[in-house]
């Protein structure tokens, strides 16, 4: 199978099979290197760390950055159930296994955040460290979503994507019109240039990616909000164990700025970095600040 490099040909495009599923990667730095994993969210795919994976690699780090399932060119079982929480935390699991690894350390945006949260709240003995880059801890997001009408609105296409078929219709016209709208209109001017939105085009319209993409939206609601629980329970609930640094742009407009600092008070050992120019995609808005913080969080801890 020929591998779209996306003009970044000196990475290393492999394929590796973990969950009975084939899992899309792109490789760099030294292979004796410390194991990070790059998890991207909605609507990206590997592409969306590709600001991030040369420097961290010059840094002497083995980075892996998945298309997660769904995504791009890793495989997109079908049905929603196939997109729960716990199963895409074994995806990551099985992915440091894969590579040899007993521990990594997990760097995440977006749904890879909330990944990220919760292998690190049901897995902490894999895990190195942890970096969180605008998606609050999951029992701060649900607490908030109970209380405050603001980030209901915010999340409103969360709801809208519940709709069978509909969202997938709708965000396929025109190429893909609304889906480059909102990249465009939610990040600083220039974070997306036209040739990178085409490639993102390219990703999206793979058979099945979309609903596959969807998916990750549906089954939250439907295995997640019905395990609800005491505090500590469930998908939601649990302090994080390891070191953990969050990066956020303070201009997120799907996300309130408001639960970034109860977040990180859920870890027993924090670091918050708001970025005061930059929205919710902050290591494409920032990336020299986000690329030094993460290297020095890496090399020296909190």
């Amino acid at each position: 199978m020929i591998i779209d490099t996306h003009g970044a040909p000196d990475f290393e495009y492999t394929y590796i099979k973990v969950n009975n599923l084939q899992f899309h990667a792109v490789q760099a730095g030294p292979r004796g290197g410390p194991l990070v994993l790059l998890l991207h969210g909605f609507p990206e795919f590997w592409y969306g760390w590709r600001k991030q994976i040369g420097p961290l690699a010059e840094a002497g780090y083995r980075v892996l950055v998945p298309d997660q399932r769904g995504y791009n060119l890793s495989e997109k079982p079908k049905g929603v159930l196939a997109y729960s929480i716990n199963i895409l935390a074994q995806d990551v699991i099985g992915l440091i296994s894969a590579l040899g690894e007993q521990k990594a350390t997990v760097i995440g945006h977006d749904w890879g955040a909330a990944v990220a949260w919760h292998v690190a709240q049901h897995h902490p003995e894999r895990l190195e460290k942890l970096s969180i880059l605008n998606v609050p801890h999951p029992e701060v997001m649900l607490r908030t979503l109970q209380k405050s009408f603001e980030q209901i609105l915010k999340s409103w296409y969360i709801f809208s994507f519940q709709i069978p078929r509909l969202p997938e219709w709708v965000l396929r016209r025109k190429n893909f019109s609304i889906m480059r709208r909102m990249l465009l209109s939610s990040s600083k001017p220039g974070s997306f240039s036209p040739a990178e939105l085409e490639i993102y085009v390219k990703a999206w319209s793979r058979p099945g990616a979309l609903t596959a993409m969807l998916n990750w939206y549906r089954a939250i609601f439907r295995i997640g909000i019905q395990s609800l629980r005491k505090a500590g329970d469930g998908p939601f609930g649990g302090r994080i164990q390891v070191p953990t640094l969050m990066l956020w742009g303070a201009h997120d407009v799907a996300l309130s700025r408001r639960m970034a600092q109860p977040s990180i008070d859920q870890c027993d050992a924090g670091k918050l970095v708001f970025f005061k120019g930059a929205t919710h995609w902050v290591q494409h808005d920032e990336p020299e600040g986000v690329n030094a913080h993460l290297i020095d969080f890496l090399t020296n801890g909190l």
